[in-house]
């Protein structure tokens, strides 16, 4: 990883080089108050607003039954969400929002992968009946995401309640939004979804290759899956590198709490959330994602991923280490190359500016567990909040949800980054 080595012996001699030039300057008297830039008042009134709430948080949509976790608007406006089977009474795992209300998107018949008691069996039986079913059903979405050209794409985990995957579940899926029929679905072989695999979020370049290029975090099976769409070949990286790796002994303060992994019967263990996090820069040629057991941004030349003659040691070479931003669940980045983190430890969403430098977006304490973000053409970044935490996993087998869970909006001067 390329991170920054700094000489004590020259950093010591760069301080007391400023303090001899600062002590050699003359002082300066103060300006008037009148004189005083007013970018000054408006920095120390958001600082005072910050201890309370920062940003104005407007509600598009609530959820009464299942907790969902991704978002994402099409051009037209259209929204789209997600709910994964993770234990959750699911009846449907993709939906769009109409007139305030999720329905089955693209279908019912799509949607509805076994009964509630067979799912389970299903996602995981190695009979031919059960491939085909996976195969052709959605079985757990975790993301859904409105490429450049505006076609939904469903990427699902093919998992039931973290169980093993099996062939047939794990896929990405497009549809087409003027027909709203599935025009794609690629399949990935054992050797990328992997048993363990959890395919968490997914970013698309579609200048990059003959259709372009989606890019997918593993946080179940950590590492990072470049698939090119023409012929939905998929190449895997980065496993095992401490980049798409969770920080041994990561402790969470979520509202104020340490929050553990809690299984029933175990001792309390460290949550164990690996890449997660996706974003792709303007121009295309960076990959930021961030495991979510850190505080750490990362990001990777795209042009290695996808070069089948680079080595791993190459594409490693190329990683920077962007230093700490929080701990976040969802990334996002606008067409004016600031990157947008959601803070699930400080109930916000703050960016990071082309400087390196992160502002406050929102803070308000209904963000509970903001999770993923989707910047729209009306101006509005789109954000889930699903109390996550508050799940039995994390509370020794009691469920502190408080339906409803919520989508929401906040006004950003940022556009949707556009790559076709």
């Amino acid at each position: 990883m390329k991170t920054p080595v700094f000489s004590l012996c020259a950093l010591g001699a760069a301080l007391t080089f400023g303090i001899a030039t600062a002590q050699a300057q003359p002082k300066m008297p103060a300006p008037p108050l009148a004189e005083m830039p007013v970018a000054a008042d408006e920095l120390a009134a958001k600082k005072v607003a910050a201890t309370r709430n920062f940003g104005e948080l407007e509600t598009v949509a609530q959820f009464f039954g299942p907790m969902p976790t991704g978002v994402t608007v099409s051009q037209t406006g259209r929204i789209f969400v997600n709910f994964p089977r993770w234990g959750d009474n699911v009846p449907f795992t993709v939906a769009e929002i109409v007139d305030g209300k999720a329905v089955a998107f693209p279908s019912a018949k799509v949607n509805s992968f076994g009964t509630n008691g067979t799912r389970a069996a299903l996602s995981m039986e190695k009979t031919e009946r059960a491939r085909r079913e996976r195969a052709s059903h959605f079985v757990g979405v975790q993301s859904v995401v409105v490429d450049s050209a505006d076609r939904l794409w469903v990427l699902d985990t093919g998992s039931i309640a973290f169980n093993p995957t099996a062939p047939g579940g794990p896929k990405l899926v497009g549809i087409d939004l003027t027909t709203n029929e599935i025009v794609k679905t690629i399949h990935f072989s054992p050797d990328i979804a992997r048993p363990k695999s959890y395919f968490n979020d997914v970013r698309f370049d579609l200048t990059a290759g003959r259709e372009g290029t989606a890019y997918i975090t593993d946080s179940g099976d950590s590492g990072i899956v470049v698939v090119d769409l023409a012929s939905g070949i998929a190449t895997r990286h980065l496993d095992e590198h401490p980049s798409t790796q969770v920080v041994p002994k990561f402790v969470p303060y979520v509202e104020g709490d340490a929050m553990y992994s809690t299984p029933p019967g175990k001792f309390p263990g460290y949550v164990q959330f690996a890449s997660d996090g996706i974003a792709l820069s303007p121009d295309g040629s960076r990959l930021y994602y961030c495991p979510l057991a850190s505080r750490r941004l990362y990001s990777v030349s795209t042009a290695l991923l996808r070069n089948s003659k680079a080595t791993e040691a190459l594409v490693e070479n190329s990683i920077i280490d962007h230093g700490e931003k929080g701990m976040s669940d969802g990334l996002e980045a606008d067409a004016q190359g600031r990157i947008y983190v959601t803070l699930v430890e400080q109930n916000a969403i703050a960016r990071r500016l082309p400087n390196s430098l992160y502002q406050t977006v929102v803070r308000d304490p209904r963000l509970l567990w903001p999770d993923t973000l989707s910047i729209a053409n009306d101006g509005y970044l789109y954000v889930i909040a699903n109390q996550l935490h508050r799940q039995k996993g994390f509370n020794y087998g009691k469920d502190l949800r408080v339906k409803p869970y919520s989508l929401f909006r906040v006004k950003i001067d940022g556009t949707p980054i556009v790559r076709k």
